[in-house]
């Protein structure tokens, strides 16, 4: 990954999006407008769900990281559909994805790109890039480290496509050795063929997650040092991301390889590998407070977080031309009316598809005539009345 000049972007949209048996949704399709997108209504009443299908226009399980046959309406036949009509900057596409009946399995979901059946889901990335922001997050700093290394996962996936596969391999090959560990296996072969890809995709996981904090660190820093969103210090805490900064990569790879077998008999007696990416963990700092972000307010903790996403999609418009679609659930739950304001210029600004809900659509009423609104009552969305 290397910086580029500024491009013109057009915005990449969903313009139709429908869903057959899709959490509370037997049927549905609705018509969506550029720009900003309200979805309100009470707890409950679909406004998340509406979310999560959207979410899933991307490689993983989406913003909820649901197993795929819960994702499948209750009364139907235990498969789900979505269709989406993206229009963007490569011209118009269609995308569907969903499971069958009775195919429970991760590996069942099957993507389909202009009706023909895609290679695998990362080819959904040439078309649109999807990014969330969801209560849930609201507690991604003091929480566990592989909350944050998955935030950081998927803001490194909508820069570099290739990323998603290399998290697999490396995962598939983690649980080969640890499964050889749990067994008591000695067989060196097994162990060498397995520990040397670990050291080659985890090591190229380090460095693409190091990419992205230098490139996102610099557009950070277009931040206003006073704004509404403060500006973050951003670092990563791992080993190979720190031995990346002062080794070549090839270098890093072997020295990974050979800690992994020194490692064995440890790891052994722990019954899983305890050195790699899977034990990174990004570190966040409130810049203009010079503290750490978990030490932050619930507020102020939420500036932050939003100060990093519009920084990001800032990034991934400049990297790609393709400013990603943003999925803000319940945004407005922690912002106040002065930084609501700021964030809906910032949104304009940068000329993307934000969806936005709340139980109240009078809290977005400053985008009045400048947003799509519509309410969602339990399996139906229509427009909604005066905002």
């Amino acid at each position: 990954m290397t910086a580029g000049a500024t491009q013109l972007q057009q915005q990449t949209h969903i313009s139709k999006l429908t869903l057959t048996n899709f959490r509370n949704y037997a049927a549905l399709s609705i018509g969506l407008s550029p720009g900003a997108v309200v979805l309100s209504g009470d707890n409950g009443a679909g406004k998340t769900n509406l979310l999560e299908a959207i979410s899933l226009l991307t490689p993983g399980r989406g913003l909820r990281r649901a197993p795929y046959a819960d994702l499948a309406r209750e009364d139907g036949d235990g498969g789900f559909a979505l269709h989406a009509r993206i229009e963007g900057p490569e011209g118009q596409a269609e995308i569907g994805t969903g499971i069958a009946g009775g195919d429970s399995g991760e590996s069942g979901r099957r993507v389909r790109i202009n009706g023909a059946a895609a290679r695998s889901s990362e080819d959904m990335l040439e078309w649109l890039r999807v990014v969330w922001l969801t209560p849930a997050m609201d507690g991604l700093f003091p929480g566990p480290a592989a909350d944050r290394r998955r935030f950081l996962d998927r803001l490194v996936l909508a820069i570099d496509p290739g990323h998603g596969q290399r998290a697999l391999d490396y995962e598939k090959a983690m649980r080969g050795r640890n499964r050889l560990l749990t067994e008591g296996s000695r067989d060196g072969s097994w162990f060498e063929a397995i520990e040397t890809q670990m050291a080659e995709t985890g090591v190229a996981i380090a460095a693409a997650r190091a990419e992205l904090a230098r490139l996102l660190a610099a557009m950070i820093e277009r931040l206003p040092s006073s704004g509404p969103f403060p500006q973050a210090d951003i670092s990563l805490d791992g080993d190979l991301e720190k031995a990346l900064g002062s080794a070549p990569a090839v270098d890093v790879e072997e020295r990974f390889r050979r800690a992994l077998a020194d490692g064995r008999d440890r790891d052994r007696a722990a019954g899983r590998t305890l050195d790699g990416p899977h034990r990174s963990d990004l570190v966040v700092r409130h810049r203009p407070k010079a503290m750490p972000a978990e030490l932050c307010s619930t507020g102020e903790q939420k500036a932050l977080l939003v100060g990093i996403v519009v920084s990001h999609a800032r990034l991934t418009g400049e990297m790609s031309g393709m400013t990603p679609i943003l999925l803000l659930d319940e945004i407005a739950a922690h912002l106040d009316a002065g930084r609501r304001a700021a964030l809906f210029s910032i949104l304009e600004e940068l000329n993307c598809q934000a969806f936005m809900t709340g139980t109240d659509a009078a809290l977005f009423s400053s985008l009045a005539g400048r947003a799509q609104f519509l309410t969602v009552d339990h399996g139906t969305v229509g427009p909604t009345e005066d905002p």
